[in-house]
């Protein structure tokens, strides 16, 4: 098969640990990275010439990674998939913002393309959102990490995350109000509900909890399929704790499966 370039939007924790995962991969070849415009000189240096770091999405680039938060949807994604480009995006946590999900839809009717929302840490959305075909009650949906996963958000307001000692809930909510207050946190509450019973109607409850190490991600759907229960345990990111190493994985395996002549 051919080989896929990308173009890949942003370069933190996740970004760096994508193209690390897809160098010297036979059917994949990142061809440009998007960050802000202050820092393409630097990561210029730093990675050399075998890739070009520039602070606008190319427009002949043919797929679109997302890996950036929040407002790369606006500033790259939604430009993007307008001209025509195929774009998959990790920050579903975006798509609670009012609009956003008609104005993504949209603009990739306008560009007759496709927009990928990829699973990130999250197991079992296809089997969620097969279940969907024929109807969903609920789906209920619980977060817990260590309170180091919590810093830098809402939590650090409403508990001391250094000095608890047993399981507290920071939120109980719906996923939408879950995205919009922990966008860095529920991307995975947002995904369940995309692909379930929707972010108004999706129950949200986040946990910081001393007494684990890892990422915890738990979920409960009824319908007229039955009734479907999973928890998944997943390590972070050794320098993000706040993001499941899952995460990367899963957009390891949609640019995998864009070229592997046998696609899981």
């Amino acid at each position: 098969m051919r080989t896929q370039e990308l173009t890949l939007i942003g370069f933190g924790a996740i970004g760096r640990a994508v193209h690390q995962r897809m160098l010297g991969h036979a059917g994949v070849r990142i061809t440009h990275i998007v960050v802000s415009a202050g820092k393409v000189a630097a990561l210029q240096n730093e990675l050399g010439s075998g890739v070009t770091v520039t602070h606008q999405v190319p427009e002949t680039t043919p797929l679109l990674l997302e890996c950036a938060g929040h407002t790369a949807l606006t500033a790259h994604v939604l430009p993007a998939l307008r001209r025509g480009t195929e774009c998959a995006v990790l920050s579903i946590g975006a798509l609670s913002e009012p609009g956003l999900p008609e104005q993504l839809q949209a603009a990739a009717e306008q560009g007759g393309t496709q927009l990928h929302l990829l699973a990130g840490a999250m197991g079992g959305i296809d089997a969620l959102s097969a279940a969907r075909q024929a109807g969903l009650d609920s789906v209920t949906y619980i977060g817990r990490k260590p309170p180091a996963g919590w810093r830098g958000s809402p939590a650090e307001a409403l508990v001391n995350l250094d000095a608890l000692t047993e399981p507290t809930v920071i939120l109980d909510a719906t996923a939408r109000e879950a995205a919009r207050l922990y966008p860095k946190n529920a991307n995975v509450a947002a995904t369940l509900s995309l692909a379930g019973v929707g972010l108004d109607n999706t129950r949200v409850r986040l946990i910081a909890d001393p007494g684990v190490t890892e990422n915890i991600h738990e979920f409960e759907a009824k319908g007229a399929f039955g009734e479907m229960q999973l928890r998944l345990r997943g390590k972070p990111l050794p320098d993000n704790p706040k993001t499941s190493a899952l995460t990367v994985l899963s957009a390891v395996r949609f640019l995998h499966n864009r070229t592997a002549c046998l696609t899981t």
